[in-house]
């Protein structure tokens, strides 16, 4: 999975940004397709493909905005979820931060009442990265997975290799406040060239399915 409107993000950017000569302002999009859409380790797409795009506005000040969309099925039908985000990141003394909101939207009235929020953190270091996800708001029945009070860790590292390829090792854990039943590992290697990642995914048998996922991706912006 990966977001208030979005009209309403931007132009809340905008009035805070007006009024000042040096404001320096840019909006991106973004347009990608996967073999599989994997989040957190499992499929959101039925393990088939999903398209994806998505909008963004950045300000030198590290304030940023936007929103994404991409299809789904969880087997209910074909579906898309839409995530609206906004926060702040930055940089100081080689440690990159990054704080914000993320909503999660499901519009079809087959997945109504799955929406959530969450706060979230990441920060890296010379290659080293870790992140934290808090859900702070949902839709979901109480005492169910993905309700308030979930917690979604992981730690990663990168390595830059020959051939402008890259490559990235990531393990995350959800703790889910409904009880330790639902809790689960899981780990992604992610090796990348220009626009192509290839990865590949396992989770443990408590996220529901346990198999090896191979995947391959390609995502651009402008």
């Amino acid at each position: 999975m990966k977001l208030v409107k979005k009209t309403t993000l931007l132009l809340g950017a905008s009035a805070m940004l007006a009024g000042s000569p040096l404001a320096s302002a840019a909006v991106e999009a973004n347009f990608g397709v996967t073999s599989n859409y994997l989040w957190r380790g499992v499929t959101q797409s039925g393990d088939d493909p999903s398209v994806s795009g998505g909008l963004d506005y950045t300000h030198d000040s590290g304030f940023y905005a936007g929103a994404w969309v991409g299809t789904i099925d969880w087997g209910m039908g074909g579906s898309t979820e839409t995530d609206l985000y906004l926060g702040y990141s930055g940089e100081s003394n080689g440690f990159d931060y990054d704080v914000g909101y993320i909503y999660y939207a499901y519009l079809d009235d087959d997945y109504k009442d799955s929406d959530f929020g969450e706060l979230y953190f990441n920060g890296g270091y010379l290659g080293f990265g870790f992140g934290v996800a808090y859900t702070v708001n949902s839709q979901v029945d109480d005492g169910m997975l993905f309700d308030t009070g979930d917690i979604y860790y992981n730690v990663s590292y990168g390595w830059d290799l020959a051939n402008n390829y890259s490559l990235s090792l990531l393990y995350g854990y959800y703790d889910f406040d409904a009880g330790s039943d639902g809790d689960y590992g899981h780990v992604q290697l992610d090796l990348a060239k220009g626009d192509f990642t290839f990865s590949v995914s396992k989770a443990e048998e408590e996220a529901g399915d346990d198999d090896v996922k191979l995947v391959v991706s390609w995502g651009t912006t402008f």
